[in-house]
Protein backbone atom coordinates (compact mmCIF):
# COMPACT_ATOMS: atom_id res chain seq x y z
CA UNK A 1 0.00 0.00 0.00
CA UNK A 2 1.26 3.36 -1.14
CA UNK A 3 1.48 6.48 1.42
CA UNK A 4 -0.92 8.33 -0.71
CA UNK A 5 -3.54 5.29 -0.03
CA UNK A 6 -2.37 4.90 3.46
CA UNK A 7 -3.49 8.38 3.95
CA UNK A 8 -6.37 8.12 2.24
CA UNK A 9 -7.26 5.14 4.58
CA UNK A 10 -6.83 6.55 7.45
CA UNK A 11 -4.34 4.27 8.53
CA UNK A 12 -1.69 6.59 8.99
CA UNK A 13 -1.39 8.28 13.16
CA UNK A 14 -2.51 11.55 14.36
CA UNK A 15 -1.10 13.39 17.31
CA UNK A 16 -4.10 12.68 19.17
CA UNK A 17 -3.80 8.88 18.51
CA UNK A 18 0.07 8.95 19.84
CA UNK A 19 -0.88 10.81 22.63
CA UNK A 20 -4.04 8.68 23.93
CA UNK A 21 -2.04 5.44 22.45
CA UNK A 22 0.66 6.91 25.31
CA UNK A 23 -1.99 7.33 27.84
CA UNK A 24 -3.60 3.69 27.53
CA UNK A 25 -0.10 2.53 27.79
CA UNK A 26 0.94 4.54 30.81
CA UNK A 27 -2.61 3.32 32.72
CA UNK A 28 -1.15 -0.39 31.16
CA UNK A 29 1.89 -0.13 32.98
CA UNK A 30 0.21 0.85 36.32
CA UNK A 31 -2.42 -2.54 35.65
CA UNK A 32 0.42 -4.50 34.58
CA UNK A 33 2.31 -3.89 38.22
CA UNK A 34 -0.92 -3.79 40.22
CA UNK A 35 -1.73 -7.31 38.47
CA UNK A 36 1.57 -8.59 39.17
CA UNK A 37 0.64 -7.66 42.82
CA UNK A 38 -2.51 -9.77 42.80
CA UNK A 39 -0.82 -12.49 40.76
CA UNK A 40 1.86 -13.00 43.14
CA UNK A 41 -1.54 -13.70 46.19
CA UNK A 42 -3.32 -16.33 44.19
CA UNK A 43 -1.13 -17.77 42.11
CA UNK A 44 0.15 -19.72 45.57
CA UNK A 45 -3.11 -21.85 45.64
CA UNK A 46 -3.27 -22.20 42.05
CA UNK A 47 0.36 -23.50 41.91
CA UNK A 48 -0.80 -26.17 45.03
CA UNK A 49 -3.75 -27.17 42.97
CA UNK A 50 -2.16 -27.26 39.33
CA UNK A 51 0.84 -24.78 38.45
CA UNK A 52 -0.77 -24.49 34.44
CA UNK A 53 -3.58 -22.64 36.37
CA UNK A 54 -1.46 -19.65 36.72
CA UNK A 55 -2.62 -19.04 33.04
CA UNK A 56 -5.86 -18.13 33.57
CA UNK A 57 -4.61 -15.06 35.28
CA UNK A 58 -2.33 -14.25 32.67
CA UNK A 59 -5.23 -11.97 30.62
CA UNK A 60 -4.60 -8.66 33.04
CA UNK A 61 -1.13 -8.56 31.45
CA UNK A 62 -2.67 -8.32 28.20
CA UNK A 63 -5.21 -5.38 28.57
CA UNK A 64 -3.34 -2.75 26.59
CA UNK A 65 -2.80 -4.17 23.46
CA UNK A 66 -6.50 -4.85 23.12
CA UNK A 67 -7.88 -2.08 24.54
CA UNK A 68 -5.39 -0.05 22.31
CA UNK A 69 -6.53 -1.09 18.99
CA UNK A 70 -9.79 -1.05 19.43
CA UNK A 71 -9.84 2.55 20.53
CA UNK A 72 -7.15 3.88 18.08
CA UNK A 73 -7.89 1.39 15.17
CA UNK A 74 -4.77 1.68 13.30
CA UNK A 75 -1.66 -0.13 12.37
CA UNK A 76 0.63 -0.88 15.24
CA UNK A 77 -1.59 0.46 18.01
CA UNK A 78 -1.62 -3.49 19.82
CA UNK A 79 1.86 -3.65 19.74
CA UNK A 80 2.78 0.04 20.65
CA UNK A 81 1.07 0.06 23.70
CA UNK A 82 1.10 -3.23 24.81
CA UNK A 83 5.50 -2.80 24.23
CA UNK A 84 4.96 1.12 26.38
CA UNK A 85 2.79 -0.99 29.61
CA UNK A 86 5.51 -3.38 29.42
CA UNK A 87 8.04 -0.80 29.83
CA UNK A 88 6.23 1.27 32.25
CA UNK A 89 5.86 -1.84 34.34
CA UNK A 90 9.84 -2.39 34.52
CA UNK A 91 9.87 1.47 35.27
CA UNK A 92 8.31 0.91 38.09
CA UNK A 93 9.80 -1.94 39.12
CA UNK A 94 8.92 -5.41 37.93
CA UNK A 95 9.87 -8.85 39.45
CA UNK A 96 10.36 -9.91 35.99
CA UNK A 97 13.13 -8.04 35.15
CA UNK A 98 13.82 -6.88 31.85
CA UNK A 99 12.35 -9.70 30.07
CA UNK A 100 8.94 -7.87 30.79
CA UNK A 101 10.27 -6.43 27.60
CA UNK A 102 10.30 -9.38 25.55
CA UNK A 103 6.55 -10.41 27.06
CA UNK A 104 5.35 -7.06 26.13
CA UNK A 105 6.80 -7.12 22.75
CA UNK A 106 5.24 -10.55 21.66
CA UNK A 107 1.39 -10.01 23.58
CA UNK A 108 1.43 -6.96 21.38
CA UNK A 109 2.21 -8.93 18.54
CA UNK A 110 0.14 -11.79 19.07
CA UNK A 111 -3.06 -9.30 19.25
CA UNK A 112 -1.68 -7.29 16.56
CA UNK A 113 -1.82 -10.02 14.13
CA UNK A 114 -5.26 -11.08 14.31
CA UNK A 115 -6.32 -7.59 13.92
CA UNK A 116 -4.14 -7.42 10.62
CA UNK A 117 -5.83 -10.78 9.32
CA UNK A 118 -8.96 -8.45 9.73
CA UNK A 119 -7.25 -5.88 7.94
CA UNK A 120 -7.84 -3.52 10.77
CA UNK A 121 -11.44 -3.54 9.72
CA UNK A 122 -13.09 -5.45 12.14
CA UNK A 123 -13.47 -4.54 15.90
CA UNK A 124 -16.69 -6.70 17.03
CA UNK A 125 -16.57 -9.08 20.07
CA UNK A 126 -15.09 -12.20 18.25
CA UNK A 127 -12.26 -9.94 16.69
CA UNK A 128 -11.69 -8.95 20.04
CA UNK A 129 -11.82 -12.46 21.67
CA UNK A 130 -9.55 -13.36 18.84
CA UNK A 131 -7.41 -10.57 19.65
CA UNK A 132 -6.83 -11.60 23.20
CA UNK A 133 -6.83 -14.94 22.84
CA UNK A 134 -3.50 -14.23 20.66
CA UNK A 135 -2.06 -12.42 22.76
CA UNK A 136 -2.46 -15.08 25.14
CA UNK A 137 -1.13 -17.73 23.06
CA UNK A 138 1.82 -15.58 22.65
CA UNK A 139 2.49 -15.26 26.02
CA UNK A 140 2.03 -19.40 27.20
CA UNK A 141 4.60 -19.66 24.32
CA UNK A 142 6.90 -17.46 25.50
CA UNK A 143 6.59 -18.72 29.08
CA UNK A 144 7.03 -22.22 28.21
CA UNK A 145 9.70 -22.31 25.28
CA UNK A 146 11.67 -19.25 25.76
CA UNK A 147 14.66 -20.10 27.56
CA UNK A 148 13.93 -17.30 30.13
CA UNK A 149 10.30 -18.84 30.25
CA UNK A 150 9.40 -19.77 33.96
CA UNK A 151 7.49 -22.82 33.21
CA UNK A 152 10.79 -24.24 30.79
CA UNK A 153 11.00 -27.26 33.24
CA UNK A 154 6.53 -28.19 32.58
CA UNK A 155 6.02 -31.31 31.14
CA UNK A 156 4.74 -31.20 27.58
CA UNK A 157 1.21 -31.83 28.57
CA UNK A 158 1.41 -29.17 31.57
CA UNK A 159 2.58 -26.31 28.55
CA UNK A 160 -0.26 -27.06 26.60
CA UNK A 161 -2.71 -26.61 29.40
CA UNK A 162 -0.83 -23.47 30.52
CA UNK A 163 -1.43 -22.19 26.89
CA UNK A 164 -4.95 -23.23 26.57
CA UNK A 165 -5.45 -21.08 29.93
CA UNK A 166 -3.57 -18.37 28.88
CA UNK A 167 -5.18 -17.80 25.72
CA UNK A 168 -8.90 -18.11 27.55
CA UNK A 169 -7.74 -15.75 30.07
CA UNK A 170 -6.57 -13.17 27.40
CA UNK A 171 -9.93 -13.78 25.44
CA UNK A 172 -11.61 -13.30 28.46
CA UNK A 173 -10.22 -10.38 30.38
CA UNK A 174 -8.14 -8.40 27.53
CA UNK A 175 -10.83 -9.11 24.43
CA UNK A 176 -13.87 -9.34 26.07
CA UNK A 177 -13.32 -6.21 28.73
CA UNK A 178 -11.36 -4.22 26.71
CA UNK A 179 -14.04 -4.27 24.34
CA UNK A 180 -16.88 -3.84 27.10
CA UNK A 181 -14.86 -0.58 27.99
CA UNK A 182 -14.24 0.15 24.38
CA UNK A 183 -18.29 0.46 24.50
CA UNK A 184 -18.37 2.27 27.63
CA UNK A 185 -16.23 5.05 26.68
CA UNK A 186 -17.82 5.66 23.32
CA UNK A 187 -21.17 6.29 25.13
CA UNK A 188 -19.71 8.79 27.32
CA UNK A 189 -18.46 11.03 23.98
CA UNK A 190 -14.54 10.82 25.09
CA UNK A 191 -14.03 8.92 21.75
CA UNK A 192 -15.17 11.30 19.47
CA UNK A 193 -12.08 12.11 17.67
CA UNK A 194 -11.87 8.23 16.62
CA UNK A 195 -13.23 5.68 14.82
CA UNK A 196 -14.13 3.96 17.68
CA UNK A 197 -16.43 6.76 18.48
CA UNK A 198 -19.75 4.63 17.06
CA UNK A 199 -18.51 1.66 19.35
CA UNK A 200 -21.40 1.68 21.04
CA UNK A 201 -23.66 0.92 18.56
CA UNK A 202 -21.72 -0.97 16.03
CA UNK A 203 -22.97 -4.60 15.43
CA UNK A 204 -21.73 -7.10 18.18
CA UNK A 205 -20.34 -10.29 16.10
CA UNK A 206 -20.65 -8.72 12.50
Amino acid sequence: MTTANLKKSGYTWRVVDIVVAALIAIAGGVIFWAWSQGAALVSAPMNAAYPPLTGLIAGGWMIPAVLGMLIIRKPGAALFCETVAATGELIMGSQYGTTVLISGVLQGLGAELVFAAFAYKKFNLPVALLAGAGSGLFCGLNDSFAPWGWNIAYTAGDKLAYIIFCAISGAVIAGALSWIATRGLAKTGVLSSFASRKAASEPVFS
